[in-house]
């Protein structure tokens, strides 16, 4: 704004975790970082205790012990909610600051999957932006990419690794040949998996995530409860070596697959041949394709997490607002959204992972290739390598590509035979 006076746009930040300190030193030494929007300076903040130990200096800052009351303050133009969880006070503080006619940008993936639709058309009522880059996969742009480069395109599918927690697990289980149990408790201490990880480890962050992406991408409302979830905890290491013996690494593969019938959202333990760049994507990398009718696949990989990049995604909505961007929440107005019609996944078609655990037994390879064939399950690859320790031997196969409904009910019968030990594991391997 050569010329004039930049104007000074007052922010109130809710939570003061990892990010929410990034956040604030970040606005402390570039307050004019936004381009031609002004000049960014903190008003207000609030958290759940005081006195705590912070690596940024909230002295000279007006204090809330309250987010609600920080959110409806008129000393803040834009509410920065940092405190997670899907409903209790930031869902509070949210609709707070949008029925009061503020901006709003949260980093809270949880609340925009399963209110989404409606922060959207209370946002839009008011006039006011709700933006939610950091959300997902941190300080990589995924949200802008579907909100505003995709815009002029359809985009059919989108399948990556939207967990920096479970990408560390797997790839450290692999690399070090321990035990998802002592690989997590690592994780742990070392600050990538929180002290109760079922969100994480579960699937469900990531399907929170891929809700989100899949609203954005779709124009349609955020649609949670739909998700197929399944998570990692069950992997054994016995899997990512025969998967690897196979050409294949195992990742939590979030995917959502646009049809005529409807969309199918998925979280699940997937094989990605080991070339792919999702396999090669490791520690708390996240990733993500995106297929567009038009342009094709695109391919971005970025942190998913961390003080600085979630804080830089976190930055780049305020700077939306102060330059005065606007847009739809997801892609249409509000009042035309609806959720997606969920696909029955025992419709999916795709290639699977078999492992099974026999008694040592002439003609159990036999019972159980006849027991495929006559489910209808054409094999495609197939290993038995001698491992120690694990209460039989392991027998390990790939199928062509297969309704689910046809798979599930074989592995039903291969369960069944007198030589098979526990139920077959199985994964799917991720079309991608």
């Amino acid at each position: 704004m050569s010329g004039e006076q930049r104007k000074t746009w007052r922010i109130g930040v809710a939570g003061l975790g990892t990010v929410g300190a990034g956040l604030l030193n970040f606005l402390s030494e570039r307050p004019d970082f936004a381009p031609a929007g002004g000049r960014a300076a903190v008003t207000g903040v609030s958290a759940r205790s005081k006195s705590r130990q912070r690596p940024v200096d909230i002295s000279n800052v007006p204090w809330f012990d309250d987010a609600a009351q920080l959110a409806a303050s008129p000393d803040n133009d834009i509410f920065v909610e940092l405190i997670g969880g899907s409903d209790g006070p930031a869902k509070v503080a949210v609709e707070t600051a949008l029925k009061a006619g503020k901006s709003v940008v949260t980093a809270n993936k949880a609340l925009i999957a399963e209110h989404g639709a409606e922060l959207a058309a209370l946002a839009e009522e008011k006039g006011v932006p709700l933006l939610f880059e950091a959300a997902v996969m941190g300080g990589t742009p995924a949200v802008k990419m579907l909100r505003e480069a995709m815009v002029g395109d359809e985009v059919q599918s989108l399948a990556g690794i939207l967990n920096g927690t479970c990408n560390y697990i797997l790839t450290e289980m692999e690399a070090s040949g321990r035990p998802f149990a002592d690989v997590l408790a690592d994780a742990q201490r070392l600050g990538y998996a929180e002290a109760d990880p079922t969100m994480d480890v579960g699937g469900f962050d990531a399907a929170h995530k891929i809700s989100i992406l899949a609203a954005l991408a779709f124009g349609c409302a955020p649609n949670y409860a739909a998700a197929e979830i399944e998570g990692i905890d069950a992997i054994d290491i016995l899997d990512i070596r025969m998967a690897k013996d196979l050409g294949y690494r195992i990742k939590l593969v979030a995917s959502a697959d646009r049809s005529p019938d409807g969309v199918l959202v998925r979280v699940h333990p997937s094989l990605a041949p080991l070339n792919h760049p999702l396999a090669q994507a490791g520690g708390a990398l996240n990733a993500l394709f995106i297929e567009g009718t038009r342009i094709g696949r695109i391919y971005i990989q970025g942190p998913g997490a961390g003080a600085g990049p979630t804080a830089a995604a976190v930055a780049a909505d305020i700077a939306d607002v102060m330059t005065g961007a606007r847009r739809p929440v997801f892609q249409a107005p509000a009042s035309s959204l609806s959720p997606f019609t969920p696909v029955d996944p025992r419709r999916s078609v795709s290639r699977a992972y078999m492992r099974l655990l026999v008694r040592d037994e002439p003609g159990v390879i036999a019972a159980v290739s006849e027991t495929l064939a006559g489910a209808g399950v054409s094999i495609e690859s197939f290993l038995q390598k001698p491992v120690e320790d694990v209460g039989g031997v392991p027998i390990v196969l790939t199928t062509h590509a297969v309704a689910e409904s046809v798979l599930i009910a074989a592995v039903d019968k291969i369960a069944g035979l007198p030589a098979v030990i526990d139920r077959p594991r199985l994964l799917r391997i991720a079309r991608i």
